[in-house]
């Protein structure tokens, strides 16, 4: 039997304004016991490993089993990051053990008048048998960013 391998490139932005200061925003990222609060899919998953380490070099995991579903895993590496300004990441994804996608991830924060604007900026490789997950990994993106916006309202 013949694997067949695929690659596939995705890219996308997404911006969204928080009625919430630069600071409330960036420590949902950087403060661990603040990011445990909205990261994630809630009830819909069981966590199976966490690890945080905000700094450049450091390293983030999250693995969840979905219920009746496969174990995701996330490990990401912080490249950059400028305090209430940018934090610059690379990350993998695993579905049951198998390697789907790296990406590179931009967090840019910004003052407004109303609060934050947020942007994140993604490109991802996705191999082979999940080389059309792109238009997933951005639908997942926005539950994530939806789901920031109803912890800081």
């Amino acid at each position: 039997m013949t694997t067949e391998r695929r690659l596939a490139r995705s890219g996308f932005t997404l911006t969204r304004d928080y009625p919430a200061g630069v600071e409330r925003v960036w420590d949902a990222f950087a403060v661990e016991q603040e990011k445990l609060r909205w990261w994630g899919a809630g009830s819909s998953m069981k966590a199976r490993e966490w690890a945080f380490d905000f700094r450049v070099g450091g390293r983030d995991i999250a693995e969840s089993a979905f219920h009746d579903r496969p174990v995701s895993r996330y490990e990401a590496t912080y490249t950059d990051i400028v305090e209430h300004v940018r934090i610059v990441t690379t990350y993998d994804m695993w579905i049951d053990g198998v390697h789907m996608s790296t990406s590179l991830a931009s967090l840019e924060f910004e003052p407004i008048d109303e609060g934050t604007r947020f942007t994140h900026i993604e490109h991802g490789v996705f191999f082979d048998r999940f080389w059309a997950d792109g238009v997933g990994r951005e639908e997942g993106t926005r539950g994530l960013l939806g789901a920031l916006g109803r912890y800081l309202a």
